[in-house]
């Protein structure tokens, strides 16, 4: 009979451990809310819209600090509290700094770098910030623009964004632009050599030749393929070729 009253006693001292666990991750959860919300207020809206790569580090350590806190019993509401305004009170003064300290900025928020200057690729640019030319093309994608040869400038961002000039030739027309007889469509640009190598899935969908391929790159006075940075077909001879070297 006292066994089973012990066990009873365990059983409902369990049960009232329940509602209060409960109760006490409402509370957590409500508070990290609330003051995660006011952070993001004080923060201001650049920190989601012009995300850098130290923002988007600062805001996983702000939601990994409130969620460990909040799940870990042994941490109470103030712990939450302190954790969330100490990261903010951080991540405001570094704001303050890039304010008021023109010369921190390149270190803190980074610079943007020109990867294509005047319809030219900048390889060394590419190369320093560890960006590929598939990766290139994909950003430029984003921004509407198929081909590098409808590229005046493209402008690497700090948050890892590109932003594109168009050439003239390339730029939206206007009502005045239109003529009497509206072209064909242009083929769609495919690269055929990337890096100094074939591109073959790209050379059989243009169902194209690699010795024409090579002999329009001699007739360019560019003496091997290894030598090419970035090709592309549009559907005539002679190809959109950029060399590692300037030429």
């Amino acid at each position: 009979m006292s066994a089973s009253t012990h066990n009873g006693e365990g059983l409902e001292g369990g049960w009232s451990l329940v509602p209060f666990n409960f109760l006490h991750l409402t509370l957590e959860l409500i508070v990290g809310f609330v003051a995660l919300l006011f952070i993001t207020k004080a923060l201001g809206k650049t920190q989601i819209s012009q995300i850098t790569p130290f923002d988007f580090i600062s805001a996983l350590i702000l939601g990994e600090l409130v969620g460990n806190a909040i799940y870990d019993k042994e941490i109470g509401i103030h712990y939450v509290l302190y954790a969330v305004i100490l990261w903010a009170l951080l991540i405001i003064i570094i704001e303050k700094i890039t304010q008021k300290k023109k010369a921190s900025r390149s270190f803190l928020e980074g610079r943007p770098t020109i990867v294509i200057r005047e319809g030219k690729i900048d390889y060394e640019a590419l190369r320093h910030n560890k960006l590929d030319l598939n990766q290139l093309q994909h950003l430029l994608r984003d921004k509407d623009v198929f081909s590098f040869q409808d590229v005046h400038y493209a402008i690497l961002e700090a948050n890892g964004t590109v932003n594109v000039m168009k050439t003239p030739s390339s730029s939206p027309t206007t009502n005045k632009d239109w003529m009497a007889a509206v072209p064909a469509p242009s083929p769609m640009p495919l690269s055929v050599i990337l890096d100094g190598e074939w591109i073959e899935d790209n050379i059989n969908e243009a169902n194209l030749n690699k010795g024409d391929i090579l002999a329009d790159i001699h007739d360019q006075n560019i003496p091997a393929l290894e030598k090419v940075l970035y090709a592309e077909w549009n559907g005539s001879y002679p190809l959109y070729i950029q060399t590692y070297e300037t030429k």
